[in-house]
């Protein structure tokens, strides 16, 4: 059983006020709207969406790569530094007992952004293939990568408090290494290239699928 969506019903959502307005015949998802309410310009969809998503989304590889090979801490002992990456950090809480610290850094500073640039990844390659998956899954999937994303930062509060807390002077003194940039990069980007991530796309694909079906079939 097909499910008629608002495009097919001739509706486009305003995103500035949330009126569902009538599309001129002829219109489609990249013609220039303007609300009948709020009197706003937009489009029913938004424009280059998947481009902008997959941009960002290689931007945000690109900057996790350095995020993890520099330091993204040093520690001054006797005025001796001592860098450390999020990998060797993981493995210093480990080494101390800190279990649950390490398992929290790890989550967020590589299994969250991880799954997060995989998961639009998959997400774009879905709506630009039309593969047979189910899409209010996907859309599921979408807005818990949107709701992870700003958790990733979690590794950069982390270090600042270490900055601001374990400040001891000569004997001993914890800065923030280069590898602190890029990781914010690739948490900004990620964010981005989610909301750039139209998933209002998923379901039309899935609908022009099943509309094609059913001329097949008929």
């Amino acid at each position: 059983m097909s499910i008629k969506t608002a495009q097919e019903s001739g509706l486009a959502l305003c995103p500035k006020c949330h009126k569902l307005n009538d599309m001129e015949e002829g219109a489609d998802i990249h013609t220039t709207m303007q609300c009948t309410r709020c009197h706003g310009m937009f489009y029913p969809r938004k424009p280059h969406s998947l481009q902008y998503t997959l941009a960002w989304n290689i931007a945000a590889l690109l900057a996790f790569i350095p995020a993890n090979i520099y330091p993204i801490m040093i520690i001054y002992s006797v005025g001796i530094g001592d860098p450390n990456t999020i990998l060797s950090g993981i493995g210093e809480f480990v080494d101390h007992g800190l279990y649950p610290i390490a398992a929290i850094i790890f989550t967020a500073s590589i299994i969250v952004p991880l799954l997060k640039i995989v998961g639009l990844f998959l997400l774009v390659y879905r709506v630009h293939t039309g593969v047979r998956l189910r899409p209010d899954k996907h859309s599921k999937f979408y807005h818990a990568l949107e709701f992870l994303g700003p958790w990733s930062m979690l590794d950069v509060f982390v270090v600042a408090l270490l900055v601001a807390v374990v400040e001891l002077g000569f004997v001993t003194s914890v800065s923030a290494g280069p590898a602190i940039n890029y990781f914010t990069l690739t948490v900004i980007f990620t964010m981005i290239a989610a909301n750039s991530f139209d998933p209002r796309l998923l379901w039309d694909k899935d609908q022009s699928n099943e509309n094609a079906k059913e001329k097949n079939d008929c």
